[in-house]
């Protein structure tokens, strides 16, 4: 399909906001990416316009019964000027991933690709160059059927937005406090763990808010059914280095398979780090920590890349890491995956992908 644009005069484009405050997700771009599905006419009228409302009636299904799926990336300015996406694809398979979950159509991978080239490339003014800035990329799709009944809408709408971003944690890469918690769940095995759907995120949001109250930046979710074995942190996957080896949550079903969390798989592996994808109780944490054996802990995803963790809070007790320190593993983690999306490394593993 070709993408049809309705761009903006010049002279109407909005101003770019401060480089050095962006925050994150609150600044967003002149244009938008959007096309529409019915059942007759499979996915249509895929169109670049000026950033806008939609349009929806009371009775859409996404507002009732939550078919809503997404996915975040991000686009990086390299001090060569080129921006560049990391594992953009990806995102595309693990969307369709998703959409098969939630009963939802498929997307044309390479079709969504090229359109996050392109208004990536229209919007390419709006792509922050100062270190630790991007312009994050949210595609998403949404049940827009009007109809009150629960089975899967037959029209759909899909859209990408673009919003450049700073530090996702007010920390930034400094340490952060995670409070683990017992009385709330995620997802269970057999659910929509691994789908990233709307209804994971507002059903963290308790959770989340108990924490911040209590001074913590995220929750550590554990497993619905015993509430022993470690899952992952609310906006991050997580993991644990203890004597020499790098442990992760094996994917299970309610474990939401991250790009940058296969990526730095990948590399520990590929530096020779031991790493292991097994269930990790909070117990064995516990243990570890006590006997001196765990050494660092951090998590990781594409808002944060690599996020220190300093301490885990569990039953009143706090677990100290690395005397709240970030780990060398982490250190050398973040500064080798932002060498590779900023183009500042060799891209050994064909990762990056080349917009402009």
């Amino acid at each position: 399909m070709e993408i049809e644009r309705e761009l903006k005069a010049e002279s109407d484009l909005k101003p770019l906001p401060d480089p050095n405050n962006l925050g994150f997700g609150i600044h967003f771009t002149d244009h938008m990416f959007v096309m529409e599905y019915d059942e007759a006419h499979g996915w249509h009228g895929p169109r670049i316009v000026p950033y806008q409302n939609f349009s929806l009636d009371p009775a859409a299904v996404v507002l009732h019964y939550g078919q809503a799926i997404f996915e975040g990336l991000k686009a990086y300015r390299g001090s060569d000027g080129h921006i560049r996406l990391f594992r953009p694809m990806e995102n595309m398979k693990r969307m369709n991933r998703s959409a098969w979950r939630m009963c939802m159509p498929a997307i044309d991978e390479d079709m969504i690709l090229k359109a996050i080239k392109e208004l990536v490339s229209i919007e390419s003014r709006w792509v922050p160059d100062q270190h630790g800035t991007s312009l994050y990329i949210r595609p998403f799709m949404i049940a827009s059927e009007a109809f009150l009944g629960v089975r899967p809408a037959r029209e759909y709408i899909f859209s990408i937005i673009l919003c450049p971003v700073g530090a996702y944690y007010a920390e930034g890469f400094n340490p952060v406090k995670i409070f683990v918690t017992e009385k709330f769940v995620r997802a269970a095995k057999g659910g929509v763990g691994e789908a990233k759907t709307a209804g994971n995120y507002a059903a963290s949001l308790m959770a989340s808010e108990e924490a911040k109250q209590m001074g913590f930046t995220q929750v550590l979710w554990l497993d619905a059914a015993e509430r022993k074995y470690v899952e992952e942190v609310g906006t991050m996957n997580i993991f644990f280095l203890m004597d020499d080896i790098l442990v992760t949550p094996a994917l299970s079903g309610s474990i939401l398979p991250g790009i940058t969390r296969d990526s730095v798989i990948r590399l520990a592996g590929s530096w020779g780090i031991k790493v292991q994808e097994r269930p990790v109780s909070i117990d064995e944490i516990i243990e570890k920590a006590d006997s001196g054996r765990l050494q660092e802990s951090f998590g990781s995803g594409t808002a944060a890349v690599i996020s220190p963790v300093a301490s885990l809070y569990y039953k009143g007790k706090e677990i100290r890491i690395n005397q709240g320190k970030t780990g060398p593993l982490a250190q050398r983690l973040f500064d080798e995956i932002t060498a590779i999306q900023f183009g500042d490394k060799k891209d050994k593993f064909g990762w990056i992908e080349i917009v402009k």
